[in-house]
């Protein structure tokens, strides 16, 4: 098993007041095989050793489905590999001796709390605008109760794998978030069972994103390159033709 060496540049910052800077440090004996949160595993233990404050980073499952790993890595959010989490890049893929350089997402709605740790609680809110069906149904049917034709359950199936992460918005020049709404909005609009709401959370869920203080979308395609789960900017002209819809048919309501 063959070990390497890497120099990091690892952006550390206290807080959201404090001015912060890139630092270097040294990954030794690195194996091929370790995931890049391994590797900063390994840091953070060198730097508690010698009495220091370890790097802050995010993560959960680090099974490529939850998404709090976000992390610019060389200046592409999640790192150089497409359709992957920070979490399930592994240093293989890195040249021994390579200097890389690790920052945090960066975007007003998502406020630095330390090093590498931003606070994505502003998607949660659009979530909770209309993310969801609130019918109380009772049991769930069976599935085959509910025909529906395959390519618009594969295309429903496709925006439900977004997990959040926010790459799209760290990717985007104007921090815009509309792949993540179009994504949680499309899911349920392609479905049956969200005809009923679907007019009103678009009005809210996009509304909340203004508020959120997001960019607007320029089309130029650099959330969807990003995205770990590769949802597609199709999601974003589907989002803008129903709020536009539901706007038109709020405004002609007596």
């Amino acid at each position: 098993m063959s070990e390497m060496t890497f120099n990091l540049r690892v952006w550390r910052q206290a807080n959201s007041e404090s001015s912060g800077r890139l630092v270097d440090y040294t990954a030794e004996r690195i194996s091929e095989h370790m995931s890049f949160l391994e590797m900063l595993d390994i840091v953070n233990d060198k730097i508690i050793l010698e009495g220091d404050d370890p790097i802050a980073y995010d993560f959960d499952c680090r099974e490529g489905i939850c998404g709090s790993c976000g992390i610019v890595i060389n200046g592409v959010p999640h790192g150089p590999n497409p359709g992957t989490t920070s979490c399930q890049l592994f240093m293989r893929h890195f040249k021994a001796d390579e200097t890389i350089t690790i920052e945090p997402w960066r975007a007003k709605s998502f406020p630095l709390i330390k090093d590498l740790v931003v606070d994505r609680s502003s998607f949660d809110r659009i979530i909770a605008t209309g993310g969801y069906i609130s019918c109380n149904t009772g049991a769930a049917p069976e599935a085959n109760n509910t025909p529906i034709p395959k390519d618009i359950a594969d295309e429903a199936f496709d925006a439900a794998a977004c997990i959040g992460c926010g790459a799209c918005v760290a990717a985007c020049k104007n921090a815009s978030a509309v792949l993540f709404v179009g994504a949680k909005l499309q899911h349920l609009a392609l479905m049956p069972q969200g005809q009923a709401e679907r007019d009103r959370r678009a009005l809210r869920m996009v509304d909340q994103m203004e508020a959120e203080g997001f960019g607007a979308c320029s089309n130029e395609g650099e959330c969807e390159a990003v995205c770990p789960k590769e949802i597609s900017t199709k999601h974003i002209a589907r989002l803008n033709r129903d709020y536009m819809r539901a706007a038109v048919k709020q405004a002609l309501r007596p």
